[in-house]
């Protein structure tokens, strides 16, 4: 039982993980570093992350600074920001691209409010299957009389108690992230 109940907290503490990277990948008006995580760039005939070929800093709280490592990988860094799907504008300066972050929009904010909420719907849709995946197999081990309906019972009450927990965090998660994107 206990085996159950850790690999059902395990799976749930992913899903957080999971939605705190997608949420991360959501731009606001702030620069951080963590935005460009997901450019790629072709180096040496293969795709990499763009952390792997160069330092992303912050120049400012508008302004992500990316310095390559190798002098000619700038014009492809350079075109891999650009050609991203974040509507990211670079400005080459010589050994550091400049990132400005545009301001966002008010209609540009409640878009993005919207797909923070439904992010936010599929990170506890997924936290409640893991539920649904624990509680059968509670049930299966009470029909096969491997456990007590007392210990059935207390698992069940453990796993919602989880379940709670897990959602909680997702929607302080939610909050923090619209106030972040309510932010001018």
């Amino acid at each position: 039982m206990s085996e159950l109940l850790k690999n059902t907290e395990q799976k749930m503490l992913r899903s957080i993980e999971s939605l705190k990277i997608d949420l991360g990948k959501i731009r606001t008006g702030r620069a951080h570093t963590g935005i460009l995580d997901h450019v790629m760039v072709e180096y040496y005939g293969s795709m990499v992350p763009i952390n792997q070929v160069a330092n992303v800093t912050l120049v400012d709280a508008r302004t992500l600074g990316v310095q390559a490592w190798e002098k000619p990988m700038t014009g492809k860094i350079e075109k891999a920001i650009r050609d991203s799907d974040l509507g990211l504008n670079p400005a080459n300066q010589g050994e550091l691209i400049r990132v400005p972050m545009p301001a966002l929009t008010e209609e540009r904010r409640k878009e993005l409010i919207k797909v923070v909420k439904a992010e936010g719907e599929n990170g506890k849709v997924a936290i409640r299957n893991l539920r649904r995946d624990a509680n059968n197999a509670l049930k299966d081990a009470l029909k096969n009389k491997e456990i007590s309906e007392d210990d059935e019972r207390r698992s069940q009450d453990e796993i919602q108690k989880l379940t709670d927990k897990s959602v909680a965090e997702v929607d302080k998660m939610l909050v923090e992230k619209e106030k972040e994107l309510l932010q001018i």
